[in-house]
């Protein structure tokens, strides 16, 4: 079944984004969009590569201004922000532990309590260097929760991993959810898995094609006619695989008891 908020979860509003327009070079990236987030929701965005998924989490984030619109957040709110990419030098000498901390200061027990909750309290002193994708997923899940944020901005939390580890972060990010309390809005292509993990989804392809709960937008004109390529059966079929949480995949459960200590 879709995700729900916690039944003790108060619903208040997060954040608001009203008639939001973002223009670059002559094109219309954004056009009067309007987005709302309820603390214990998960809003996912979904649009083909080039849609303004990005750019409105950017936006709604505060790391890009609107050229019109506006966006409200609550006061004083805490935000975790997971990032589409970071590059990291490879010729950095940098353990988990300290990538955990670069941002701010952070005691042993709060590193060790955010790894923890993403299920890598064995990588805390492996290099950053050598985490497979799931891992780094994780850690940067790890490294997002360090301020108990009540807003957490995921941007295509599950790029680059295979079926299963998608399917791993999208429980661990439910999980989150329901452990904390905290509004979740996040971009995603994987419409296999993210129909599921979702209070409501945006379609966005510069505009709003349509929102709501994923099963009402599954079968909205609008959606079909962007997603018309996609097996909407097989959409379905993922409806009722999400009430558990997966460990890491087998490759990495394996491998992790031989991490070794890195300096």
């Amino acid at each position: 079944m879709p995700a729900s908020p916690s039944p003790e979860t108060p619903s208040e509003t997060l954040l608001r984004g009203s008639a939001l327009t973002f223009r670059r070079q002559g094109l219309t990236i954004l056009d009067a969009v309007d987005l709302t987030l309820q603390r214990g929701e998960i809003v996912t965005l979904i649009g083909p590569n080039g849609a303004g998924k990005s750019t409105l989490l950017k936006i709604a984030l505060g790391l890009l201004a609107p050229d019109s619109g506006e966006v409200w957040r609550a006061s004083g709110i805490r935000i975790g922000y997971v990032p589409q990419k970071l590059n990291i030098n490879p010729a950095m000498p940098l353990t988990v532990r300290r990538f955990i901390t670069l941002s701010a200061a952070a005691s042993i027990g709060d590193v060790e309590n955010v790894l923890a909750a993403t299920g890598v309290s064995f990588l805390i002193d492996a290099s950053v260097h050598t985490l497979s994708g799931g891992e780094w997923q994780r850690v940067l899940l790890a490294r997002a929760l360090l301020h108990k944020p009540a807003l957490l901005f995921l941007d295509e939390p599950a790029q680059g991993l295979d079926i299963s580890g998608q399917d791993a972060i999208y429980a661990l990010i439910r999980r989150i959810r329901d452990t904390t309390g905290c509004g979740v809005l996040l971009a995603s292509h994987d419409l296999h898995l993210v129909m599921a993990s979702s209070n409501r989804v945006l379609c966005l392809n510069h505009h709003v094609c349509c929102t709501g709960h994923p099963e009402e937008i599954r079968h909205d004109p609008a959606y079909q006619s962007l997603f018309g390529g996609i097996n909407l059966q097989q959409l379905a079929f993922y409806q009722h695989h999400h009430d558990h949480e997966h460990p890491l995949c087998d490759h990495e459960r394996h491998h992790a008891p031989s991490r070794s200590s890195q300096p």
